[in-house]
Formats: C-alpha cells, structure tokens, sequence
C-alpha cells in the first residue's frame, strides 16, 4: 500500500479500477460516526467530500446521474496554483495544492509539478497594475510567488516568447494533473473508506427534513445532512427543493493538439488564453462564454475554429513549441459557475442541506481543499464564513465575469 493513503490498480490504460482503491486502516476516525449523509454530485468536490467523511466514520451515499467525472470534473484543465491575491483564496490554493501532492501517486493519478506563470502584454496598462498589485499581496501573504520583467522571464523560460511582455508574475506552488482520473481515486476511495457510490443515479433533494429521493423511486430516504455538490446542475437540483441560489452556470472551451510544449503553464492575460503540457503536446483553453447556459443543454462540442485559432495564439506564446502543424486532437466545452462577488458558495443552505458551487473556473483546482472544508462543516466544524451560501438570497440580479481574467483589484 502506498504511503499517501491511497492505492489503485490499472486497467491497463492508465485508468485506476474503481473497486480498488483504498485508504489506509489508520486513517480512519469516528467523528462521523451515526451520521448519514447524502452527497448529490461525483465530481471532483463531492467525490473528496465523500471520501473525508466515509474515513471520519460518517455513513456516505454518493449519488451521481451520469458516471463519475462525467460532468465538469472531467471536462476541466487540471491546472492548479495557489497564485491568489486573497488571503483566503491563498490559503485554500495552497491546501489543495499540497493535498493533490500527498495523494498523487503512480498507482492513484499524477501531479506534474509546473511553474505557473501569468502575464500583461507591453500596452495592457490595466492587467500589468493588477498583476503588479496582485503579487505585492501574494508576497505580503507568503505566497511564493515573483514578478518579472520580459528580460527576467525570458533567462528562465527561454521557449517563452517575453519580446511583448510588460510584466509577468511566477508561481512555484503549481502544477497540473488529469482532472477525470483524480476524481475517479477519490470516489473509489470513499467507496474503500465504505461509501456507497451510486453511479446513473438521477436523485431530487428535499429539506425538513434533509432527504433524497431518486428518480422514477417515489421512496424517499431522509440523511442528517445532504451536500448538493453537482456542478452546474446545483442550481436547478435546489431550486427544485424551494431553495434559490446566486449562481448561474456558463460555458467555457478548451482544446488539446499535438506539438511540444515546454515548462512552464501559462496564462496570457491580454490575449485571454492559458496552457500548459499535456501528454498529446499541449492543452489550451479559455473560450468563455459571458452568458448563462443550460447545464443540461448546451453545445458539448468547441465552436467551429475554435481550437485552430487558438493554437495559432499559443504559438505566438510559444514559437518553439512545433505548432505550425499541429493537428487538434480534442476539442470540447464544458460548464463553469459564476457567482454576485466572484466567491463560490460553500456551507450550509437551509437546515441539513449544503452546497458546493460557484467556483468561476477555479473548482477543480480548489476541489481537494474545498472538501475536505465542506466535510469538516458537516461534522460539526467551522465552515467558511466568506463563502456562507445564504450571503445571498438567490434572487439577485447579476453579469457572469469570467473567472481568470485578471480586472479587479486585490481584496
């Protein structure tokens, strides 16, 4: 058994076997102990909440419409960092980061350590003042984090093109990992940890009490707790059950291709794009959408040109990378969750029932963090007050931002 807690088999594709995996015998705690809960959703916050309440004792259900990873999670980019401006932002990119490291393993899923850097272009007065101030906070925060000028970018990352760089920052708590495989570790870890993990298992919540009811059943199954953890699917799964909240889903586009893409990750604030190394060369993306979408109904596929267009953006990023004949391997869209003030929605909702949700983009990259919290909350712990969903009443009116442009000042 490997000593980060977690082991899998391999199917013989690099995919770990569900049933497999299991947690150590001395991770196991009692906290939980005669609680019931349900978590609606298996994708990379659910699955990590599931798991750290099954091996705290608490007997969890797992319910998920699809597969596992079938949503979001496995429609993500993987990439991770702790570079936020925010104390807490930091603290919480920071706890994942170091989470995603201790399980990570050649028997669970890989974490590929990466610098990350992002970057204004020479005439972006705006994104330039943002990241300086940005990383003056970081700093004063103790996020490892650097700022360079294009000469300084280009002695370390000479494959970068730096020619039209005003200004750069470096993050060195960073890496990137396969967003699908991670997720199906931690659902088959909560099932070794003794959770119950139901897979093409559509289910409807309702509250007082907190309870589940799955499709086509009519039985209803009443839970102490229930965490509605369904990526942008939370919405409609709460409203359902009388319960309105500050989020609307909307939709964002990446890519994969061939070519070589050296270290490090980056983020091209001007040009509006990020990328990093993959193993079919490159992945890139940031094709977002302003506006609210059907979770459940949306164009699944990258709109016409999208990737060809973008791979030419890379390759002005990256001119050494061996883009000019590139061939496009995948190109996909997925679902992201904005919020009124940018923070995700985290805690309890009503009596028993919580939620996890609104990440603008940066879910997957908090998800080992992110559950562990909700988890923590659930069995009796502090949740985050900055995060409170009922900060908001849920009828507020507001625009979708995108979540990794760089426009705000630091809080």
């Amino acid at each position: 058994m490997s000593g980060n807690g977690l082991d899998a088999t391999d199917d013989g594709g690099g995919h770990p076997t569900d049933p497999e995996l299991a947690v150590g015998t001395d991770a196991f705690v009692d906290r939980g102990a005669g609680l019931e809960v349900a978590v609606v959703g298996a994708g990379a916050v659910g699955a990590t909440a599931a798991y750290d309440l099954a091996r705290e004792g608490a007997e969890v259900t797992l319910y998920e419409k699809g597969q596992v990873a079938s949503g979001s999670s496995g429609r993500a980019a993987g990439v991770c960092y702790n570079a936020f401006a925010d104390s807490l932002d930091a603290e919480i990119g920071s706890a994942a980061i170091e989470r995603f490291r201790s399980l990570s393993s050649d028997d669970t899923f890989p974490f590929v350590e990466c610098p990350y850097v992002w970057l204004a272009r020479e005439g972006d007065e705006r994104r330039a003042a943002h990241i300086q101030e940005g990383i003056d906070a970081m700093q004063s925060r103790g996020v490892v984090a650097l700022e360079v000028d294009s000469n300084e970018l280009a002695e370390r990352f000479p494959h970068l093109r730096t020619d039209d760089v005003a200004v750069a920052g470096i993050a060195g708590a960073a890496g990137y990992t396969d967003p699908a495989r991670y997720t199906a570790c931690l659902a088959a870890a909560a099932s070794g940890a003794g959770a119950t993990v139901e897979t093409n298992a559509p289910v409807e919540v309702r509250v007082d009490p907190p309870r589940v009811v799955p499709e086509g059943s009519g039985t209803e199954r009443e839970f102490d707790a229930v965490l509605v953890a369904a990526g942008g699917h939370t919405k409609a799964v709460l409203e359902a059950a009388g319960l309105p909240i500050a989020m609307k889903p909307y939709r964002v586009q990446a890519m994969t291709a061939t070519g070589t893409l050296p270290e490090p990750m980056c983020y091209d604030a001007t040009d509006g794009f990020y990328a990093r190394p993959h193993s079919d060369g490159l992945l890139a993306g940031n094709g977002t959408e302003e506006r609210e979408i059907d979770p459940g109904d949306y164009e699944r596929e990258a709109n016409p040109g999208f990737a060809e267009k973008l791979c030419e953006r890379v390759a002005h990023r990256f001119p050494e990378a061996e883009l000019g004949e590139a061939e496009v391997t995948r190109a996909w869209a997925g679902v992201c969750t904005a919020t009124p003030d940018g923070d995700p929605l985290v805690g309890e909702r009503h009596d028993g029932l919580y939620v996890a949700t609104g990440f603008q983009g940066h879910g997957f990259m908090r998800a080992p963090a992110i559950g562990a919290r909700v988890a923590d909350e659930i069995l009796g712990g502090e949740g985050i007050d900055a995060f409170d969903p009922t900060r908001f009443s849920g009828t507020e009116s507001f625009d979708i931002v995108e979540g990794m442009a760089i426009q705000d000042e630091p809080r």
